[in-house]
């Protein structure tokens, strides 16, 4: 599904339009005044086709990216990148899924399914076009399109702007995960010393897993929103670098929280496993 966010207030079009519609037929025809924000939700190959090959025809590399997830299903998503082309900058983000937002990433389910805790958000950037593209609902693009319609005249800051939004909303799912597997391992603690237990090993061990793959996907998007605030790329204006380095900063908290949070479990894995009572009840099994 193909969504069109459209500010042009010489035309006093501002507002949203679903359908296949795009605001004109090539992105260099669109007025000066102009800026518009296409999303593509779980879009189909024609309305890819649509999009980056014939209103913004975009490298071939960059659509091999974006549509890897439908392309490559076994293979997984892209890891977070930027890059740089003539007319156009690239990013990929790696949002959390929204089962996991919605169940605080630690329940069973959740530990077990550790390869499965992202998503891929491509986006690509021009002076007038924001384009995003995911074949999954996300909660930070949504967020960003109930607050454009209650301030349509926030997207006048164009489109590297729009983007730091829902950049930001992304960042902030992370810290109720953060905090989730905080009170995950308080409790272990104090299960390890009270009643150890071998299942109380095997729940570290999952828990470990997530803790790695989300501190691995933290660690690569810190790179790219560090890129996005040194003023390496001209299409991010010098007035928004300020409100990425704001993300930037949320974004490397999480990071160093979930790094004490693997220390924290490498720990509580060698007490428990020097713990008498583990031994005992091991050595009984």
């Amino acid at each position: 599904m193909i969504s069109v966010y459209r500010w042009d207030p010489d035309r006093k079009d501002c507002g949203w339009h679903s359908g296949p519609e795009l605001p004109a037929a090539k992105a260099a025809d669109l007025p000066a005044t102009c800026v518009c924000w296409i999303d593509l939700e779980n879009p189909t190959p024609e309305e890819e086709h649509l999009v980056f090959e014939s209103f913004l025809p975009v490298h071939k590399l960059t659509l091999e990216d974006v549509t890897k997830p439908r392309r490559e299903a076994e293979a997984g998503i892209h890891f977070p990148k930027v890059e740089e082309f003539p007319d156009y900058l690239f990013v990929i983000i790696n949002p959390l899924r929204p089962e996991i937002l919605k169940s605080g990433g630690c329940t069973p389910k959740d530990l077990r399914a550790r390869h499965r805790t992202n998503l891929q958000l491509s986006a690509v950037l021009t002076r007038r076009v924001l384009i995003t593209h995911h074949y999954e609902p996300l909660h930070s693009v949504s967020e960003v399109k109930d607050f454009l319609c209650r301030h349509s005249g926030q997207a006048e800051r164009g489109p590297d702007y729009l983007f730091h939004l829902v950049l930001d909303a992304m960042v902030d799912e992370y810290a109720p995960i953060v905090d989730g597997i905080a009170d995950s391992l308080d409790t272990i603690e104090s299960r390890v010393f009270k009643r150890p237990s071998p299942q109380l090993l095997s729940r570290l061990l999952r828990l470990k897993r997530l803790i790695v793959a989300l501190r691995k996907t933290l660690i690569l998007e810190r790179e790219v929103l560090y890129r996005l605030t040194r003023g390496e790329f001209e299409l991010v204006e010098t007035r928004e670098i300020a409100y990425y380095r704001n993300v930037y900063d949320h974004l490397v908290r999480y990071a160093e929280l979930t790094e004490g949070a693997r220390e924290m479990v490498s720990d509580l894995m060698q007490t428990k496993r020097t713990s008498p009572r583990y031994r005992i009840t091991s050595t009984a099994s």
